[in-house]
């Protein structure tokens, strides 16, 4: 596929985990890559430079997705950044994928400080930055929501990402709906537990978390960054063309 005809898909939260393996998947399928980063920029740019040797064309842009006010300035760059980089002027897939977690012992340990940091990076942070830039979206592109497989099972302390996830997941039927008419799918990926430095100390540091996990789930195994990859790279390809509005689970089949 010749980069002048490589769709382009933009990642948040790009540098690092599991926003790092859905860029280079998007990228091994075809598509030319901008991931955001809000501090790591060396990490991201050493994407950007795995996704070159791929073949496609990637650049790197600075976004923190909890701070709505300063999205105005990133869509200007991101303009640029595919005027300058891609010859373009609009891409074709947004995969919201930038967030944070938080793990506490239970809802009564939540401070509001955390609450409110959970909800202005995951739902604020998701509803604003798609209305910002559903103009630059290509009719027939893709929205891509990453929640999480805690909306349907319940661990301790997990209560309030878990039902900030759930009103993105919401959010996400309603993107699919008013988006419709031109022909933009939404749709959610629910990871389940991944190694990765997300919340590492529960999954990736933690062997007897591991251990219950595994018991728990049909394919006793972690799961991987990779795993969520591929899936999102299929929501974004014309082999997903029909699938809209819909929540998929990337778990293993945890607690059947």
């Amino acid at each position: 596929m010749s980069s002048q005809t490589s769709k382009i898909a933009l990642v948040t939260g790009g540098s690092r985990g599991l926003g790092k393996e859905m860029a280079l998947r998007l990228a091994e399928t075809g598509n030319n890559i901008i991931v955001t980063y809000h501090t790591k920029q060396d990490e991201a740019l050493a994407v950007v430079a795995a996704i070159e040797k791929l073949g496609r064309k990637a650049a790197a842009v600075q976004l923190n997705v909890g701070k709505s006010e300063t999205f105005e300035a990133f869509a200007s760059q991101l303009r640029q950044t595919l005027t300058d980089v891609f010859a373009a002027t609009s891409f074709d897939h947004l995969v919201n994928n930038a967030g944070v977690g938080l793990t506490v012992p239970s809802f009564m340990q939540t401070t509001e400080e955390q609450f409110d940091n959970l909800v202005s990076v995951h739902l604020k942070g998701t509803f604003f930055l798609t209305q910002k830039l559903v103009p630059l979206l290509n009719d027939h592109g893709s929205i891509v929501n990453v929640s999480s497989g805690l909306t349907r099972v319940s661990f301790p302390g997990s209560g309030a990402y878990a039902s900030i996830k759930s009103a993105v997941e919401t959010l996400t039927r309603y993107f699919a709906k008013e988006l419709g008419a031109r022909f933009i799918r939404a749709n959610v990926v629910a990871p389940g537990a991944i190694a990765t430095d997300f919340n590492g100390v529960r999954f990736r540091d933690n062997a007897q978390f591991q251990e219950h996990v595994k018991a728990v789930t049909a394919l006793p195994r972690i799961g991987v960054a990779d795993d969520v990859g591929g899936v999102v790279a299929f929501l974004c390809s014309p082999d997903a063309r029909w699938v809209n509005g819909q929540r998929i689970e990337v778990s293993g089949g945890l607690s059947l």
